[in-house]
């Protein structure tokens, strides 16, 4: 398993009963996790003096119990800053378990001493677009909500990128791709998260198990002749790493060669010292 064990601002302290104790930055939340099926006794004070509670109900949905809790708050990853706030479906507006991956693509990026152009699809709020951009990256940002590109473009602020070379765009992902190809551009990396399920700004239907394989092989088209690397990001339980594997090797490895790797991606657990999976990731690499 990958591990984004460089973080000080972020920290899994706990967990038990399908939930999981955070700290981050200043704050403690509790959120619930499909991974922690195990009930053990929550001696950590912060499951009792929690700043937000994310509570499931028998619907799928859930809602927030705050206590005290502000509503916008920053926590810093190196030079990078961002921007949290509690929002639908208890998430924050970022992912800190893909910190492992933005150190892996933000060294390639540096030791390649070139200009690199990099695409992002289903961008969210751009934690990948300033990594990238710090790197020395020209990124493209395609998320399909108006609200989560507004909140890249302030990530990049705070982390010092306001005029960095990134180029925000609220658009359908798999057209967006459709119209590149027809006009001929072409990027060194692509980078996509794509969710399980989603609607585009035109209400498009975005299905992973049914569309996934074709929008990579387009996005393997939008390659350069020299390309740097290729991250697809997964929280889809049906496809396992090995299955990212398979999706790479059939697309960019056969036309470019180079190298595949894919794992598990996670989080240390302070109380336990065990890593609690959080997704997987496929990555291509160009080998010598």
């Amino acid at each position: 398993m990958w591990i984004a064990d460089g973080w000080k601002d972020y920290e899994i302290l706990d967990t038990s009963d399908g939930e999981k104790l955070e700290r981050w930055g200043d704050y403690m939340l509790i959120r619930p996790d499909p991974q922690v099926i195990w009930n053990t006794p929550k001696e950590h004070f912060g499951w009792k003096r929690m700043d937000g509670h994310y509570h499931r109900n028998s619907r799928g949905g859930g809602e927030w119990e705050f206590f005290g809790l502000p509503q916008t708050w920053q926590i810093g990853y190196g030079e990078l800053r961002f921007n949290l706030s509690p929002f639908s479906f208890k998430h924050t507006g970022l992912f800190p378990e893909q910190a492992v991956n933005w150190d892996w693509f933000g060294e390639l990026i540096r030791n390649s001493k070139r200009p690199i152009k990099v695409l992002n699809l289903f961008a969210y709020t751009g934690g990948a677009t300033v990594a990238a951009a710090a790197a020395g990256a020209a990124v493209t940002h395609v998320d399909a909500s108006k609200g989560m590109v507004s909140w890249a473009k302030e990530n990049a602020a705070a982390s010092g990128l306001a005029n960095a070379p990134i180029r925000y765009l609220v658009d359908d992902c798999a057209k967006f791709v459709a119209r590149e190809i027809r006009r001929g551009n072409h990027y060194d990396a692509v980078i996509m998260d794509p969710p399980s399920y989603g609607r585009g700004p035109g209400g498009e239907v975005w299905k992973i198990e049914d569309q996934i394989h074709f929008l990579v092989k387009q996005c393997a088209q939008l390659l350069s002749d020299d390309p740097l690397f290729f991250l697809i990001n997964s929280y889809t339980t049906g496809l396992a790493p090995s299955v990212l594997s398979y999706l790479l090797g059939i697309t960019v490895q056969e036309k470019y060669g180079g190298k595949i790797t894919t794992d598990e991606i996670g989080l240390k657990v302070k109380s336990t010292g065990l890593a609690l999976p959080s997704g997987a990731s496929g990555r291509w690499e160009k080998t010598d």
